[in-house]
């Protein structure tokens, strides 16, 4: 049975390392097989640079045409498994046509790369980078070892950020004015504003905050459209009385966000809204819908 089980092995092992990788902040991947890894973080323009190595099986001899390592960035659209979008696709040569009898260690190194788009692994689409690394041979199928990383792009506090105010209601029976303190956020911020009831003639049970991420990928007829309660914050329980004013605090940090993502290579987008939501004692719903943006911030290290 040994013997059975040892024919499906490679005859060869592949380990890729970073250069730096004890050194990097670390980030958690959800893997092909379902198991969560820890890969390092870069972001666009930085050198990913490391080491291959081939290690044969005690006692094989692999003949090969060539070893090469490749830098992927990839698109994965879930009603399309299987089929991989390359948006980045680089390679570096690490050796020629020959054979390996004992281990051997590469170096490789990919400069100031651009990757203008981050890591995302969500319900429909999955966007992720790789360093693929290819055995080519003649007369056997090819030996290829893969190694996920992480990319994160970071952004400057926006010069430009106004703030949000919108009234609403149903004519005669409910008006309320709604202000959020600005309209982008960075994925640790808070969001802070105040509802204003400026008529109320219908008997609210309670009113709360709703966190939405709509995520939308396709085009076309194949267009889908996954939306995600993300959080739900209760703003009031009990009937309003004209002239009351609620306050809004949401904290942003607990909740798994990604930054928005508008139309990442024609092939998705994510964006997220506040949704204020209101019960009457009827069980009715009433909803304001509002649209916000979300970024990495840029962390700067003060100045000693």
């Amino acid at each position: 049975m040994n013997y059975i089980i040892g024919a499906f092995k490679p005859p060869c092992i592949i380990s890729i390392t970073f250069s730096d990788g004890k050194d990097r902040k670390q980030a958690s991947i959800k893997k092909d097989n379902g198991q969560i890894a820890m890969v390092p973080v870069f972001q666009s323009l930085e050198n990913i640079a490391g080491e291959v190595s081939l290690e044969p099986i005690q006692g094989k001899k692999v003949e090969h045409t060539g070893v090469k390592i490749e830098l992927l960035g990839q698109i994965e659209l879930y009603f399309d498994r299987g089929n991989f979008y390359d948006f980045t696709s680089l390679v570096r040569e690490l050796d020629v046509p020959g054979e390996i009898y004992e281990r051997k260690t590469y170096p490789f190194e990919f400069s100031s790369i651009e990757m203008p788009y981050e890591s995302y692994n969500g319900t429909n689409v999955r966007l992720r980078y790789i360093l693929k690394v290819t055995i080519s041979r003649n007369y056997a199928s090819n030996i290829v070892e893969h190694r996920d990383f992480c990319v994160r792009n970071y952004t400057p506090t926006p010069t430009i950020n106004n703030s949000i105010k919108m009234e609403v209601g149903i004519e005669d029976c409910l008006h309320i004015e709604f202000e959020y303190n600005k309209s982008k956020y960075h994925l640790k911020d808070v969001i802070i504003g105040k509802i204003y009831f400026l008529l109320v003639r219908i008997k609210i049970k309670n009113m709360e905050l709703e966190i939405r991420r709509r995520e939308s990928t396709g085009s076309g007829p194949n267009t889908y459209v996954e939306t995600e309660t993300l959080a739900k914050f209760e703003l009031m329980d009990g009937a309003p009385v004209r002239g009351e004013s609620i306050p809004i605090r949401l904290f942003l940090s607990p909740y798994e966000l990604t930054p928005t993502y508008r139309n990442i290579n024609n092939k998705f987008s994510v964006k997220y809204y506040l949704n204020l939501v209101l019960v009457d004692e009827e069980d009715r719903r009433y909803f304001k819908q509002q649209e916000i943006t979300i970024y990495r911030l840029l962390e700067t290290t003060p100045a000693s």
